[in-house]
C-alpha cells in the first residue's frame, strides 16, 4: 500500500509589482539571503526557463551538512514555479509548487509541497511537515521585507 503524499501550503501576500516579486524571489544567487540556512546555491545546468541547482545548507545542531540538487521550470506567464528534488536524500520525493497572483493588495506568493520521506528517513512525514510550516513563514516575511524595502526605494509612491 502506498502512502497518501504529505502536504503543506503557505502563503504571504507582498506589497510590491508583479515584476520585482518574480525576479528577486527567482533570482536563485540571492537565495542565501532570503533562506537563513542555505550557506550557497550553485546553478549547475540552465536551459531556457528551466534550471538544475545545488543547495547546500550550514551544518545543522549535530554538524551535519545537507545538500541537494534541484530541478526548477518556471512559467513567468503562468505565475508558477515548478520544483523537484534530483537528489532526493531522505525523501522518496519532494515536489514544491510555487504560485504568484496579483490582489489588490500586491502580490500572493504561495509555496506548496507535496513529499514522502523515506522509511528510513531520521525525520517522519509529520516531523518534516512541522519544520516547513515552522520555517517557511520566517523565510517567506524575509522574503517579503527585503522586495518591499526594494520596491520602496525603486518604485518611491509620489
Amino acid at each position: 500500500m502506498t502512502a497518501v503524499p504529505s502536504r503543506t501550503e503557505n502563503s504571504i501576500v507582498i506589497d510590491a509589482p508583479y515584476d520585482l516579486v518574480w525576479e528577486m524571489t527567482n533570482d536563485l544567487g540571492a537565495w542565501t539571503g532570503f533562506f537563513p540556512k542555505y550557506a550557497s546555491v550553485e546553478v549547475l545546468e540552465r536551459e531556457e526557463d528551466t534550471v538544475r541547482f545545488r543547495i547546500t545548507k550550514f551544518p545543522d545542531e549535530q554538524g551535519r551538512v545537507w545538500s541537494w540538487v534541484s530541478e526548477r521550470v518556471m512559467d513567468r506567464a503562468r505565475g508558477e514555479v515548478r520544483a523537484r528534488r534530483v537528489e532526493t536524500g531522505a525523501f522518496e520525493f519532494i515536489n514544491l509548487h510555487w504560485t504568484y497572483e496579483e490582489v489588490p493588495s500586491g502580490i500572493l506568493m504561495t509555496w506548496r509541497n507535496e513529499f514522502t520521506m523515506k522509511p528510513d528517513s531520521p525525520l517522519s512525514d509529520e516531523q518534516i511537515t512541522a519544520n516547513i510550516n515552522r520555517e517557511a513563514p520566517v523565510e517567506m516575511g524575509l522574503i517579503k521585507d527585503k522586495i518591499e524595502a526594494r520596491a520602496r526605494a525603486e518604485y518611491p509612491v509620489g
